[in-house]
């Protein structure tokens, strides 16, 4: 899943590519990723690219004044093209969902892989009319993210798990499943801690790594092409997607623990005091 240093970076990419052209038409090929109808997709066409913002995980290209906002979910996926094909697309055709066409015949296609459709594309006049914006938690690159912001956010959520609370939108926005697992290996936390019972300078540790993971993210992703920002997230991962490789840390293994539809790569060495987490679906199988 794009997570909040691929999506910054593909704002970054468009404001190169798109900003200041002209939305010749926008084509739809899988009718269920729209979630809007007023105004209507239609009503993108003939205005100009503003700029591109982000919020948390969102895309926001702001076309005077209308807002084409997207959520590119756990497959979805944006590829540029300089020469992009004037055939509208055939609707439920592969991967495709969405094509915006620019006035110079470049422009996009939002692709999702897999057979969960979860992307999504909103055309508001307001991003704040999109719910899951509207229930944003903090940006933990803005200046509203401090050490005492997230003691709060901490102490808040009580015995709730500190992986879950880094995850969930309303509390902190932009951090999924792999930059969380990347920050909880960097602060040598276990993502089964109870979040309210980290000391002051477990918070301030935690603060302190979370910014310097996206903050490093984000460097590495500067410049990047669109169609390069995947693989450049994925070889610099140190535990996330890593089952069975050794820790760069120390030379353990790193595990896993699924669930129903995500897992989660820890190593026990750095985190856990070497105590390997049961695995949920094994727990299962067991009872």
């Amino acid at each position: 899943m794009p997570e909040l240093p691929e999506v910054e970076a593909l704002a970054a990419f468009l404001r190169e590519k798109a900003v200041g052209k002209i939305v010749a038409r926008v084509d739809v090929a899988a009718i269920n990723v729209l979630k809007t109808f007023d105004p209507p997709l239609t009503a993108l066409g003939g205005l100009a690219v503003t700029s591109v913002g982000r919020h948390g995980k969102f895309l926001d290209l702001d076309c005077d004044g209308a807002h084409l906002v997207i959520h590119l979910a756990r497959a979805g996926w944006l590829r540029w093209s300089d020469a992009l094909s004037p055939k509208p697309p055939k609707p439920g055709s592969g991967p495709l969902a969405l094509r915006v066409h620019l006035d110079d015949e470049s422009g996009f296609d939002l692709t999702e892989a897999g057979t969960r459709k979860r992307l999504a594309v909103y055309v508001v006049r307001d991003p704040a009319e999109v719910p899951g914006i509207a229930r944003l938690g903090v940006d933990p690159l803005s200046g509203e993210f401090t050490v005492e912001r997230l003691q709060q956010l901490l102490t808040k959520a009580g015995r709730a798990q500190i992986k879950g609370i880094l995850r969930d939108q309303a509390v902190i926005a932009g951090i999924g499943n792999a930059y969380s697992d990347e920050v909880l290996h960097a602060a040598r936390l276990s993502p089964f801690q109870p979040s309210s019972t980290l000391d002051a300078d477990g918070v301030a540790n935690l603060h302190a790594v979370i910014i310097d993971e996206l903050t490093t993210a984000l460097k590495r992703a500067e410049g990047l092409a669109a169609k390069d920002l995947k693989d450049s997230k994925r070889t610099n991962l140190r535990v996330h997607g890593r089952t069975g490789q050794t820790c760069p840390v120390c030379g353990d293994v790193v595990r896993e623990v699924s669930f129903a539809d995500s897992s989660l790569q820890y190593c026990a060495t750095c985190q856990t005091g070497g105590k390997i987490l049961a695995d949920r679906r094994l727990s299962k199988l067991l009872k």
